[in-house]
Protein backbone atom coordinates (compact mmCIF):
# COMPACT_ATOMS: atom_id res chain seq x y z
CA UNK A 1 0.00 0.00 0.00
CA UNK A 2 1.24 4.02 -1.24
CA UNK A 3 0.72 6.14 2.09
CA UNK A 4 1.52 9.74 2.11
CA UNK A 5 1.89 12.15 5.06
CA UNK A 6 1.25 15.81 4.31
CA UNK A 7 1.63 17.62 7.81
CA UNK A 8 1.50 21.50 8.45
CA UNK A 9 -0.12 24.19 9.92
CA UNK A 10 -3.10 24.31 8.04
CA UNK A 11 -4.11 27.57 9.07
CA UNK A 12 -6.64 27.43 7.12
CA UNK A 13 -6.64 24.08 5.04
CA UNK A 14 -7.12 26.20 0.91
CA UNK A 15 -7.65 24.81 -2.50
CA UNK A 16 -3.79 24.70 -3.02
CA UNK A 17 -3.47 22.14 0.01
CA UNK A 18 -6.36 19.85 -1.47
CA UNK A 19 -4.98 20.51 -4.76
CA UNK A 20 -1.19 19.27 -4.19
CA UNK A 21 -2.92 15.92 -1.97
CA UNK A 22 -4.82 15.23 -5.15
CA UNK A 23 -2.32 15.59 -8.02
CA UNK A 24 0.35 13.44 -5.40
CA UNK A 25 -2.26 10.64 -5.10
CA UNK A 26 -2.94 10.47 -8.59
CA UNK A 27 0.15 10.14 -9.84
CA UNK A 28 1.81 7.76 -6.95
CA UNK A 29 -1.51 5.67 -6.42
CA UNK A 30 -1.51 7.32 -2.78
CA UNK A 31 -3.78 4.62 -1.12
CA UNK A 32 -4.23 6.91 2.03
CA UNK A 33 -2.85 10.48 2.68
CA UNK A 34 -2.80 11.04 6.29
CA UNK A 35 -3.85 15.03 6.85
CA UNK A 36 -1.64 16.27 10.35
CA UNK A 37 -2.32 19.83 11.29
CA UNK A 38 1.08 20.59 13.89
CA UNK A 39 0.19 21.45 17.05
CA UNK A 40 3.13 23.50 17.46
CA UNK A 41 5.68 23.63 14.32
CA UNK A 42 9.29 24.85 14.54
CA UNK A 43 9.36 27.11 11.76
CA UNK A 44 6.56 29.87 11.06
CA UNK A 45 5.74 30.50 14.48
CA UNK A 46 4.66 34.17 13.81
CA UNK A 47 1.61 34.86 14.04
CA UNK A 48 1.41 32.30 16.23
CA UNK A 49 -1.24 29.66 14.66
CA UNK A 50 -4.94 28.87 15.44
CA UNK A 51 -6.03 26.59 18.10
CA UNK A 52 -5.36 23.33 17.49
CA UNK A 53 -8.93 22.62 17.86
CA UNK A 54 -10.13 25.06 15.11
CA UNK A 55 -7.21 24.20 12.21
CA UNK A 56 -8.72 20.13 13.01
CA UNK A 57 -12.22 20.98 12.24
CA UNK A 58 -11.61 22.61 9.07
CA UNK A 59 -9.10 20.26 7.86
CA UNK A 60 -11.57 17.56 8.48
CA UNK A 61 -14.52 19.47 6.71
CA UNK A 62 -12.26 20.16 3.76
CA UNK A 63 -11.23 16.62 3.00
CA UNK A 64 -14.43 14.75 4.12
CA UNK A 65 -15.50 13.71 0.72
CA UNK A 66 -12.51 12.23 -0.78
CA UNK A 67 -12.06 8.36 0.72
CA UNK A 68 -8.23 8.67 0.37
CA UNK A 69 -7.76 11.93 2.96
CA UNK A 70 -7.65 10.69 6.61
CA UNK A 71 -7.71 13.57 9.20
CA UNK A 72 -4.80 12.52 11.54
CA UNK A 73 -4.36 13.57 15.46
CA UNK A 74 -0.80 12.32 15.57
CA UNK A 75 0.62 15.93 16.45
CA UNK A 76 -2.62 16.65 18.37
CA UNK A 77 -2.06 18.55 21.95
CA UNK A 78 -1.53 16.12 24.65
CA UNK A 79 -3.16 15.94 27.87
CA UNK A 80 -2.39 14.93 31.05
CA UNK A 81 -5.08 13.31 33.88
CA UNK A 82 -5.07 15.00 37.26
CA UNK A 83 -7.92 15.13 39.74
CA UNK A 84 -10.47 13.67 38.09
CA UNK A 85 -9.85 16.04 35.01
CA UNK A 86 -7.65 15.89 32.14
CA UNK A 87 -5.84 19.30 31.18
CA UNK A 88 -3.64 20.05 28.27
CA UNK A 89 0.10 19.85 29.13
CA UNK A 90 2.09 23.02 27.88
CA UNK A 91 2.64 22.72 24.23
CA UNK A 92 6.22 20.96 22.51
CA UNK A 93 7.31 21.82 19.00
CA UNK A 94 6.29 18.61 16.53
CA UNK A 95 9.28 17.67 14.40
CA UNK A 96 8.35 16.02 11.51
CA UNK A 97 10.79 13.08 11.64
CA UNK A 98 8.87 11.98 15.08
CA UNK A 99 5.89 12.11 13.01
CA UNK A 100 6.90 10.02 10.58
CA UNK A 101 8.63 7.61 12.71
CA UNK A 102 5.46 6.61 14.46
CA UNK A 103 3.50 6.17 10.98
CA UNK A 104 6.30 3.77 10.04
CA UNK A 105 5.55 1.56 13.29
CA UNK A 106 2.08 1.16 12.10
CA UNK A 107 2.98 -0.23 8.65
CA UNK A 108 3.41 -3.36 6.99
CA UNK A 109 7.10 -3.73 5.40
CA UNK A 110 5.79 -3.82 1.68
CA UNK A 111 4.26 -0.36 2.41
CA UNK A 112 5.50 2.26 0.75
CA UNK A 113 5.69 5.96 2.64
CA UNK A 114 6.01 9.06 0.95
CA UNK A 115 6.08 12.59 2.49
CA UNK A 116 4.28 15.29 0.42
CA UNK A 117 5.27 19.41 0.61
CA UNK A 118 5.33 22.58 -1.42
CA UNK A 119 8.60 23.42 -3.20
CA UNK A 120 8.56 26.91 -1.01
CA UNK A 121 8.57 24.62 2.34
CA UNK A 122 11.26 22.12 0.80
CA UNK A 123 13.82 25.33 0.12
CA UNK A 124 14.02 25.72 3.79
CA UNK A 125 14.69 21.68 4.59
CA UNK A 126 18.33 21.69 5.57
CA UNK A 127 17.09 23.68 8.92
CA UNK A 128 14.66 21.20 10.13
CA UNK A 129 15.33 18.80 12.59
CA UNK A 130 17.24 15.76 12.53
CA UNK A 131 16.90 16.38 8.39
CA UNK A 132 19.13 14.11 6.80
CA UNK A 133 17.77 11.11 8.72
CA UNK A 134 14.25 12.38 7.97
CA UNK A 135 15.35 12.39 4.15
CA UNK A 136 16.37 8.62 4.88
CA UNK A 137 12.86 7.61 6.99
CA UNK A 138 10.65 7.88 3.59
CA UNK A 139 10.17 9.22 -0.31
CA UNK A 140 9.15 13.25 -0.29
CA UNK A 141 7.06 14.34 -3.16
CA UNK A 142 7.71 18.14 -3.72
CA UNK A 143 5.00 20.41 -6.01
CA UNK A 144 6.82 22.23 -8.04
CA UNK A 145 6.72 25.63 -8.73
CA UNK A 146 8.02 28.05 -12.03
CA UNK A 147 10.71 29.57 -11.03
CA UNK A 148 12.72 26.81 -9.28
CA UNK A 149 15.03 24.74 -11.08
CA UNK A 150 16.57 21.40 -10.62
CA UNK A 151 19.76 22.88 -9.22
CA UNK A 152 17.91 24.98 -6.78
CA UNK A 153 16.04 21.84 -5.19
CA UNK A 154 19.86 19.93 -5.39
CA UNK A 155 20.92 22.65 -3.47
CA UNK A 156 18.04 22.47 -1.08
CA UNK A 157 19.20 19.56 0.69
CA UNK A 158 21.77 19.94 3.64
CA UNK A 159 25.67 19.75 3.51
CA UNK A 160 26.44 15.43 2.97
CA UNK A 161 23.61 14.86 0.59
CA UNK A 162 24.25 17.80 -1.63
CA UNK A 163 25.53 16.69 -4.70
CA UNK A 164 28.84 18.94 -5.80
CA UNK A 165 28.65 22.20 -7.52
CA UNK A 166 30.54 20.36 -11.26
CA UNK A 167 27.16 18.34 -11.09
CA UNK A 168 24.32 20.42 -10.52
CA UNK A 169 25.79 23.40 -12.52
CA UNK A 170 24.24 22.02 -15.99
CA UNK A 171 20.65 21.96 -13.75
CA UNK A 172 20.18 25.36 -13.29
CA UNK A 173 18.12 26.13 -16.33
CA UNK A 174 16.24 22.72 -15.83
CA UNK A 175 12.54 23.23 -14.95
CA UNK A 176 12.28 21.12 -11.47
CA UNK A 177 10.83 17.76 -12.54
CA UNK A 178 11.14 14.18 -12.56
CA UNK A 179 13.03 12.27 -9.52
CA UNK A 180 16.11 13.31 -7.87
CA UNK A 181 17.81 9.62 -6.57
CA UNK A 182 20.52 10.45 -4.41
CA UNK A 183 22.48 8.11 -1.96
CA UNK A 184 20.27 8.76 1.08
CA UNK A 185 17.01 10.85 -0.22
CA UNK A 186 14.61 10.16 -2.68
CA UNK A 187 12.94 12.98 -4.19
CA UNK A 188 9.62 13.52 -6.60
CA UNK A 189 9.03 16.53 -7.95
CA UNK A 190 5.40 17.09 -9.03
CA UNK A 191 4.34 19.74 -11.66
CA UNK A 192 0.84 21.07 -12.24
CA UNK A 193 -0.08 21.82 -9.28
CA UNK A 194 0.62 25.34 -8.66
CA UNK A 195 -2.94 27.66 -7.13
CA UNK A 196 -2.56 31.06 -6.08
CA UNK A 197 -3.46 31.20 -3.07
CA UNK A 198 -2.07 32.45 0.43
CA UNK A 199 -3.13 31.49 4.06
CA UNK A 200 -2.24 34.99 4.82
CA UNK A 201 -4.82 36.59 2.37
CA UNK A 202 -7.07 33.93 3.35
CA UNK A 203 -6.99 35.34 7.40
CA UNK A 204 -6.24 39.06 6.03
CA UNK A 205 -9.84 38.72 3.82
CA UNK A 206 -11.24 36.84 7.00
CA UNK A 207 -10.35 39.69 9.57
CA UNK A 208 -12.19 41.99 6.88
CA UNK A 209 -15.70 39.72 6.98
CA UNK A 210 -14.62 39.23 2.89
CA UNK A 211 -16.27 36.32 0.65
CA UNK A 212 -13.79 32.79 1.23
CA UNK A 213 -15.13 30.91 -1.06
CA UNK A 214 -12.19 31.25 -4.48
CA UNK A 215 -9.31 30.28 -1.75
CA UNK A 216 -11.45 27.69 0.45
CA UNK A 217 -14.01 24.68 0.48
CA UNK A 218 -17.38 26.50 1.14
CA UNK A 219 -17.86 24.20 4.32
CA UNK A 220 -14.75 25.67 5.53
CA UNK A 221 -15.45 29.19 4.81
CA UNK A 222 -18.69 28.30 6.74
CA UNK A 223 -16.42 27.56 9.75
CA UNK A 224 -14.40 30.26 9.93
CA UNK A 225 -17.53 32.42 9.39
CA UNK A 226 -19.73 31.09 12.54
CA UNK A 227 -16.47 30.81 14.59
CA UNK A 228 -15.53 34.27 13.89
CA UNK A 229 -12.16 32.97 13.33
CA UNK A 230 -9.03 35.36 12.45
CA UNK A 231 -11.41 38.03 13.64
CA UNK A 232 -8.39 39.61 15.49
CA UNK A 233 -5.58 38.00 13.04
CA UNK A 234 -4.40 39.80 10.22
Amino acid sequence: MNIGIFGGRFDPIHRGHLALAGAAAERFGLHKVLFVPANVPPHKQTPPPLPFIHRYAMMALAISEDKRFVPSLLEAPRLETGAGRKEAVEPEANYTIETVRRVKRTLKRSDRLFFLMGMDAFHEIASWHEVKALLAECEFIVASRPGFSLRDVAESLPEGLRPPDAVTRPFRKQPARGDLILPGVTLHLLEGVRQDVSATAIRAAAAQGKPLGRWVDPRVAEYIRKMELYRRIA
